[in-house]
């Protein structure tokens, strides 16, 4: 009973996802459109940039207002209605607003680009449009509404409106007298202090949410390392799905050198002779003067398949000559199907002379 306990309590330990995942883990999660990526992140900074741009841009946009208004009450106020002028009109206003609102297109759409590629980089997926019958699921919709992501979201918004309307609050009560005031001056006076109130609320409110947007995206890449995380078991079964079943390709390995034994054996009895060691080495070696430019080694074994080898030369009557230095260097320096060094050229003609002196005496 102990020992199931155990060895259930190791089981459920690999279980746990305690390991760091590995980088096919976060290459297929990444096609997937998984990623650690904060959409308040882009949205703030443009936020605060256009009211940026409003300081550095004052010039341009007070311009493109007066054109507007200018248009509207100068030239066009006493103007015969009728339906060329009327689309006249629109037509001008609309190219006044465009020009007016350009810059604005402009910051959001490049800084959504250099924000979203600063967090992810280049990622094209199709994966988040494909429809998945799980996401409408309403089981799983109630479980995400009291799951921890939603109370972190929760928190963050009430977080986010509170702060926000504490720096308004502010704000307005610092300019309580002189928006009291506002009745007695030139409207000009009213449009620039209206216009200075709202640039230093946006200034501020884009920093406050600029600098949630920075936890916030912080706490996505830790909510992503998180859903990321693997158990031993996991990156176990990913290595032998990506490697093989290390049992599978021992066997493997074992069946090809047998089929390798097995296809060297059957060249021995082709041998001209069998260099051996005498016991823990044997080399046959092959020569045919009219294919080949030198003599080639056909098979080589050390102790086991050395005895084999010269089991077979015995059934097939190939000679065996005893050399030790020669076994030893000829084994160490080949592979089957290499022709002899030529710094042991001598010694194997030497042997090879011997061999066919003795097979012409047979004769």
């Amino acid at each position: 009973m102990t020992n199931y306990r155990w060895t259930l309590d190791l089981q459920m330990f690999s279980q746990e996802k305690t390991e760091r995942a590995t980088p096919k883990k976060r290459q297929e999660a990444r096609k997937k459109g998984q990623v650690a990526k904060s959409q308040e992140l882009p949205a703030a900074l443009i936020l605060l940039i256009v009211f940026i741009s409003f300081i550095m841009l004052g010039g341009y946009y007070k311009v493109r207002i007066l054109r507007m208004f200018g248009l509207l009450l100068e030239q066009k106020l006493l103007m015969e209605v009728t339906t060329a002028n009327v689309i006249t009109m629109f037509s001008d206003l609309m190219m006044q607003g465009f020009m007016l609102l350009m810059p604005i297109f402009v910051i959001s759409i490049l800084i959504a680009l250099l924000v979203n590629y600063m967090q992810v980089g280049l990622l094209f997926t199709g994966e988040p449009f494909k429809v998945k019958f799980e996401k409408i699921s309403p089981i799983k919709g109630f479980k995400n509404i009291f799951s921890m992501h939603s109370v972190v979201e929760f928190i963050k918004n009430i977080l986010k409106l509170l702060l926000i309307g504490l720096v308004v609050y502010i704000t307005i009560m610092k300019e309580r007298d002189r928006i009291l005031g506002l009745a007695t001056v030139p409207v000009e006076e009213i449009f620039a202090f209206i216009a200075s109130v709202t640039i230093k609320l946006g200034l501020e409110i884009g920093a406050i949410l600029v600098a949630l947007a920075v936890f916030d995206y912080l706490y996505k890449r830790y909510e992503h390392e998180k859903s990321l995380k693997m158990s031993k078991q996991d990156i176990k079964d990913e290595y032998k799905k990506s490697e093989g079943d290390p049992l599978i390709k021992g066997k493997i390995r074992e069946r090809q050198r047998r089929m390798a034994l097995q296809r060297m054996m059957q060249q021995v009895p082709k041998a001209d002779v069998v260099i051996t060691n005498p016991t823990h080495f044997a080399i046959a070696l092959q020569y045919d003067g009219k294919t080949m430019e030198a003599p080639t080694i056909i098979a080589k074994g050390m102790d086991f398949v050395a005895l084999r080898i010269k089991d077979l030369a015995k059934e097939h009557g190939v000679i065996m000559m005893e050399n030790r230095p020669l076994a030893r260097a000829l084994y160490e320096r080949t592979e089957i199907g290499d022709t002899v060094p030529a710094d042991l050229f001598q010694a194997v003609a030497e042997v090879l002379a011997y061999v066919y002196k003795l097979k012409n005496k047979v004769k």
